[in-house]
């Protein structure tokens, strides 16, 4: 009877505790529940300052349909979101102090970080946007953040949702460190997060665009879990170079680019001279990432990142709402990019351009790959032919098809052998025409996307 009661109240504990995110055992990849979770983020940095419920019930909806397991957004919103209210009238924080949260203007933040996890979507959950602490070159503040306030109020969030199972922790929000002082301050909340959470919660940085990611700064502070990169807002910027060499950077961390080229932006903020941004774009930024050696990757779009309808001023020229937006090409070809990346065992992938011959090309033309123990992908980012080397998977004979990224797609090529370099062309070229290679040891007998 004993046994019984006792196996019922560990049952019964087991159901309560909360399915948190963890490291993967080589430090690599990112896990839910001990499982692997593949990042398919998008930035929504304004969903809780300018969406109501019944809005942004429609953007997860959509989003989750469209193979997004995360969002980013931010409580402390950065269009003037200390004093702008939200869509209910409420503001963030009572008399611009820290220490004082508004409970109306959180119970908001909590309706759509619990909706959101009925989509089986996580929230990329970032306490504050960076002007709160630095607003010297752009944003409108105003500078609250000090070390003392930011423990409290990183204090009193980290208890409210530490027992959430969909939250990961994204400090800074588009600043640099400008000094110690600065460092300080982001130390003081990371730790408090950990304090609270059991050093069981999961934070990065959000900085602007640098070699090293937000590692500059915080690499071997120990609450700082992964590496978080911003490429910027240009065409064919070769992030996966710093990506790469984040991966191979000791102490080991999760890398990632949290904020890659955006769908629909001023590409360089030159839309004059450049125009805007493509599908192309963001779809090339996310293939090249992920086989370079990131654990997921987030898309990003002009239109959604500032929530652009017609109660808002826009910024810097977006091309339509939002809710028009979030059915824009890329986004939806990102189903794409999940699809593949959990086709095979993501826990076994690597890096690794010694597969191609031609793994030095330009990043218009570039050919980037990555393998596991029995399979290989190779992405082609302007349909240039390549040369797999041999024997760099298991396998004597590797089935072999095209998969293509703007419709998820494939094509078979059939089977080749692994005892010698094989040449692959793509079955297109040219300015958009990307395609992925994938090989299979055919003894595994993956099933075909």
């Amino acid at each position: 009877m004993k046994k019984l009661v006792s196996l019922a109240i560990f049952i019964a504990i087991a159901q309560i505790a909360p399915a948190q995110f963890s490291v993967s055992a080589d430090k690599h990849y990112i896990l839910k529940a001990g499982k692997p979770f593949f990042w398919m983020g998008d930035t929504a940095w304004e969903l809780f300052h300018r969406l109501n419920r019944e809005d942004a019930d429609k953007y997860l909806k959509k989003r989750s349909e469209q193979g997004f397991t995360l969002v980013q957004a931010v409580a402390l919103a950065e269009m003037d979101g200390i004093r702008d209210p939200n869509a209910y009238g409420d503001k963030p924080l009572i008399n611009e102090d820290l220490t004082k949260p508004n409970e109306k203007y959180f119970e908001h933040v909590d309706y759509i970080i619990n909706k959101a996890a009925e989509y089986g979507i996580s929230i990329g959950l970032l306490p504050t946007w960076g002007d709160k602490l630095n607003a010297s070159t752009w944003g409108k503040g105003p500078e609250i953040l000090n070390e003392q306030n930011a423990a409290i109020y990183a204090t009193w969030l980290a208890k409210r949702y530490k027992n959430k199972t969909n939250i990961i922790w994204i400090l800074g929000g588009d600043r640099q460190p400008r000094d110690e002082k600065d460092i300080a301050v982001w130390r003081a909340m990371g730790k408090a997060i950990m304090k609270v959470t059991d050093n069981k919660a999961v934070i990065t940085y959000h900085c602007q665009p640098n070699e090293l990611g937000s590692a500059e700064w915080f690499r071997n502070e120990d609450w700082f879990t992964f590496n978080m990169f911003q490429t910027g807002h240009c065409r064919d910027v070769p992030v996966y170079d710093r990506i790469n060499a984040s991966y191979n950077t000791i102490p080991t961390k999760p890398t990632i680019d949290g904020e890659p080229i955006y769908e629909d932006h001023p590409v360089c903020f030159n839309v004059k001279d450049l125009g805007t941004s493509s599908a192309y774009d963001v779809r090339k930024s996310a293939y090249l990432d992920l086989l370079s050696g990131a654990f997921g990757h987030t898309y990003g779009c002009h239109d959604i990142w500032q929530m652009y309808s017609l109660k808002h001023e826009p910024v810097n020229g977006p091309h339509m709402f939002w809710y028009e937006a979030v059915d824009l090409p890329g986004a939806n070809q990102m189903r794409y990019v999940h699809k593949l990346m959990e086709s095979h065992p993501m826990l076994d992938r690597i890096p690794d351009q010694s597969a191609v011959l031609e793994g030095n090309n330009s990043p218009a033309e570039r050919v980037q790959a990555a393998r596991g123990k029995d399979y290989l992908f190779v992405y082609s980012a302007a349909g240039k032919p390549f040369t797999v080397v041999a024997n760099k998977i298991s396998g004597t004979n590797l089935n072999a098809y095209w998969y293509n990224p703007r419709d998820g797609k494939t094509e078979d090529i059939g089977t080749v052998s692994n005892k010698q370099n094989n040449k692959f062309t793509p079955p297109s070229n040219g300015y958009g025409q990307d395609w992925v290679l994938v090989l299979d040891d055919a003894a595994k007998q993956y099933q075909k996307l």
